[in-house]
């Protein structure tokens, strides 16, 4: 189905809003019978979420994204000069605000001719394909809506080099069955020529990673406990958010940070839509998001194991966060 079409800016919906509540009711129920609670971190992003992360994106202690913006900064212009990329496909794109460092910088070496921003949300697609065509003015734009773990067979076909890029860490959100899945479905994305671009937070102090996801105004416990507000409201709930008390932790043995909600008290809760009743019990948690941490070691494998060759390997000089770039084996 088309939501949008004209000259320069077209967009693919990949699903309708009932195969979404579906797919929502399903997962909330699986996760919140199962012997260890948890709820898909993609339930975080209502409006209010979405709102709070942009906060937490400027917060001192959250140093991802300014630092993975200043790494982009320094390398999209050697990077345009050495690969005249001719098209762009971003895989969860958002408001695309890193985004335009790197399509700047093929603007201006004059290979750049495509934009293919993928998000689940209709609204930013579309939002951002204006904003790019306003920005680029021979630009087309092909926008998906979708979800990138279910729907990148839906790219459409290369007509030129490309550059698919992933930004924000968010390949740490992927469990490990998740991210080999995830990377075996962009390798056919990739022709001989072309080249995929990651950003990737890795592991370090404990103190620095567990302030970025704790930090000391709270948004990050704001943002956590909205994960309720959001079932409330699309379930027919009735958690109380503020019971829930925020944590999160250095998994070492896994290299991950984990964000859990945990009440006080014990907590009875009636989700209407899916028919069902839950009691979370005094300082039970509810697991809501894995956020892994790498080495360039455990990306190099896991690139291997996938078919791709890790060809460019892009730090911060504290070393707190990488952008690599990786292509065809």
């Amino acid at each position: 189905m088309q939501v949008a079409s004209e000259d320069r800016l077209k967009i693919e919906v990949c699903f309708d809003p009932a195969d979404q509540a579906g797919t929502m009711a399903d997962e909330v129920r699986r996760g919140l019978t199962a012997t260890q609670k948890w709820l898909p971190c993609k339930y975080f992003y209502d409006e209010t979420g979405s709102a709070l992360f942009e906060q937490i994106t400027e917060l001192p202690e959250y140093y991802l994204t300014r630092t993975e913006l200043a790494i982009l900064q320094n390398i999209a212009t050697p990077l345009a000069l050495a690969h005249p990329f001719e098209e762009v496909v971003e895989i969860g794109a958002g408001s695309a605000k890193k985004t335009t460092t790197l399509l700047d910088a093929l603007a201006a070496a004059g290979s750049l001719r495509r934009y293919l921003p993928i998000d689940v949300d209709g609204t930013m697609v579309l939002s951002c394909g204006q904003a790019m065509l306003a920005r680029y003015p021979q630009l087309e734009v092909s926008g998906l809506v979708a979800d990138f773990q279910k729907h990148l067979s839906r790219v459409a076909p290369a007509r030129g080099r490309r550059l698919v890029i992933f930004l924000g860490s968010t390949f740490g959100n992927l469990n490990e069955e998740e991210r080999q899945r995830f990377l075996a479905e962009v390798r056919p994305l990739l022709g001989p020529t072309d080249r995929f671009l990651m950003g990737i937070d890795l592991v370090k102090d404990v103190a620095t990673l567990e302030a970025a996801y704790d930090d000391a105004a709270g948004v990050t416990a704001a943002f956590n406990r909205n994960i309720l507000t959001v079932l409330n409201s699309a379930l027919k709930a009735d958690f109380d958010p503020a019971a829930y008390r925020h944590r999160a932790f250095f998994n070492r043995a896994l290299d991950r940070i984990e964000m859990h909600l945990a009440p006080a008290t014990a907590q009875h809760v009636v989700l209407q839509a899916l028919d069902l009743a839950i009691t979370v019990q005094a300082n039970e948690t509810i697991f809501t998001e894995i956020s892994c941490k790498y080495t360039r070691a455990t990306l190099e494998h896991l690139l291997a194991e996938t078919d791709f060759s890790l060809t460019e390997w892009h730090t911060d000089p504290e070393g707190k966060f990488a952008v690599l770039l990786a292509g065809p084996r």
